[in-house]
């Protein structure tokens, strides 16, 4: 008998660890995730914000040359390339095309503030 109930108590310390190991495991997994994520809505950042300063060179040259920021044929080609780049890599066209609304109206925003400093 109590062989049984070291043997129980065996099994289950066992089972315990073995739970136990599973959820570290788990939040190991998830850690990792996690920390990779952040890697890379880090490089996404910075992606953006060279983008930005691309944008403001842009907002330049259509200032000193009367250009109106807003391009509709360009974002359109733009837009176009970037839902099919996304598709490629598993992206919705819904997704692409919120993400690319958003970076257009900023740079938009942009591009505009720099005219008005550009004529006063």
């Amino acid at each position: 008998m109590k062989s049984f109930c070291l043997s129980g108590l065996t099994l289950l310390t066992c089972l315990l660890f073995s739970g136990i190991c599973h959820a570290q495991s788990n939040d190991t997994t998830l850690t990792f995730h996690r920390k990779k994520i952040d890697s890379l809505d880090q490089k996404l950042i910075e992606i953006l914000g060279e983008r930005e300063r691309v944008v403001k060179e842009v907002g330049i040259y259509k200032a000193k040359n009367n250009i109106p920021a807003l391009q509709k044929g360009r974002f359109r080609q733009i837009l176009k390339k970037n839902i099919k780049m996304g598709a490629q890599e598993g992206l919705s066209a819904k997704l692409m095309t919120k993400v690319m609304n958003a970076i257009h109206e900023e740079s938009l925003r942009i591009e505009r503030a720099i005219k008005e400093e550009e004529t006063q």
